[in-house]
């Protein structure tokens, strides 16, 4: 099979196991989480370079907020870290930087950076990254209710009306769901989006979910028969 051939236009993952990864190593939790970090990075170019359209990251949900204080920080610290360094080099790959998420609950700074990326890669024509931040799938839908009715229900609202009232509006929904580490649910992420969407789950940890893992999740994608509750949209030649 060419890799070139059915590609996903958009991709979303669940980056799960820095944790227990640096539990597994002795090493602190914070580790885990700046190891995974890079392998975010590597993931990025790596979809970049395969051609894919748009891969949403699944960064801080919503009920990270919940996990201890210090750790919450770190995180904090660690997204600070990514925006001032890595937006020349986004800039330079033609990237797309895009949210979601309730980030008004992030601190000012990082909400000031991430306009500020956003604003600086809009002209870019490349590959969307859409980084989800505080966010939750639940959340989005209820959200996006207040909106349309704030707006005035429509008589004839359609499936296709009410997500753009998402946060996601204007993007595809995605082809493929990859998780890491072992868990096997979507855990809050994209949920209307995900209705037709594959799953992917594997055990290895977020920060072992390197090159060769990432295509070979691509390629059992490219395996599979979309069918989308009628025949297949395409059946794929081994």
């Amino acid at each position: 099979m060419n890799l070139s051939d059915n590609m996903p236009v958009h991709v979303g993952v669940i980056m799960d196991g820095n944790g227990r990864w640096a539990q597994l190593r002795g090493l602190p939790r914070a580790q885990g989480h700046r190891v995974g970090a890079e392998r975010a990075k590597e993931i990025i170019e790596v979809s970049a370079e395969l051609g894919i359209k748009c891969l949403t990251l699944y960064t801080f949900s919503a009920e990270n907020w919940q996990r201890p204080s210090s750790e919450v920080s770190m995180l904090m610290k660690l997204l600070e870290l990514y925006l001032r360094k890595e937006l020349a080099s986004l800039v330079k790959q033609n990237i797309v930087f895009r949210s979601i998420g309730e980030l008004w609950r992030l601190p000012e700074t990082i909400q000031a950076l991430i306009r500020d990326t956003e604003a600086k890669t809009a002209s870019n024509t490349g590959m969307t990254l859409v980084v989800a931040l505080s966010y939750g799938g639940r959340n989005e839908i209820i959200r996006a209710v207040r909106k349309l009715v704030d707006s005035g229900v429509p008589g004839d609202l359609t499936e296709e009306r009410f997500a753009d009232y998402l946060d996601t509006s204007g993007l595809p929904a995605p082809d493929l769901i990859i998780r890491t580490s072992g868990e096997r649910r979507l855990s809050n992420f994209l949920l209307w989006q995900s209705a037709y969407a594959e799953l992917f789950f594997t055990d290895t940890l977020w920060p072992d979910f390197d090159r060769t893992e990432f295509i070979a999740a691509i390629r059992d994608f490219q395996g599979r028969e979309r069918r989308f509750g009628g025949v297949p949209e395409r059946t794929n030649a081994s």
